[in-house]
């Protein structure tokens, strides 16, 4: 191994614009796969908050929660998320279409995410989008909003199918069960 990463500095200092493909015979299936992970992950944006819940809709429902101000909510999404649910809403020739977010109790690590298209916004909802790629709404309500405060959207695309996910949750302990939707809250 030693041998082949050697060649391959050689490869790369003399011909400095090589593409990955045309050294990639030289790694192993498993480091192909895990440098494509890790090279694939785009940086996230921070959100644009459009609305927030109406504080008169919580009360008199008795949705008991205490609303952070605005400056403390973050959510972060992918440009590829952002792509994405531009793609939905001209698809569906809806500029409310949007990507719901919540977050219920089950799964193996004691929460799951629920994500679902929805095309319009609840009372009790905060409304997300990227700042410069419109449409692109993501829903998440008041309740849900506290376990993913600063996460990230992003979608990703693999052999076994396409998906929206959520990235770098503070509110997770660790990375949660490899199916990549259940998760257990930091104590």
């Amino acid at each position: 191994m030693a041998s082949k990463l050697s060649r391959i500095s050689r490869v790369l200092s003399a011909q400095s614009r090589l593409s990955y493909s045309q050294i990639w015979p030289w790694f192993s299936t498993t480091r192909v796969c895990r440098y494509s992970m890790i090279s694939s992950r785009p940086p996230p944006f921070r959100t644009t908050i459009v609305s927030i819940p109406v504080p008169e809709y919580l009360a008199e429902e008795e949705i008991d929660i205490e609303l952070p101000p605005p400056d403390q909510v973050q959510m972060n999404i992918t440009e590829r998320a952002a792509e994405q649910l531009k793609k939905v809403a001209e698809n569906q020739a809806n500029p409310d279409a949007a990507l719901r977010i919540a977050v219920e109790s089950g799964g193996c690590h004691g929460y799951q995410y629920k994500m679902e298209l929805a095309t319009s916004r609840a009372p009790d909802d905060y409304h997300f989008t990227h700042p410069s790629i419109k449409p692109s709404n993501i829903l998440i309500d008041a309740v849900s909003l506290s376990l993913l405060n600063g996460s990230t959207v992003d979608f990703a695309t693999e052999l076994i199918g396409s998906s929206f996910r959520i990235e770098d949750n503070p509110q997770s302990k660790g990375n949660g069960c490899g199916c990549g939707v259940s998760w257990e809250l930091k104590t």
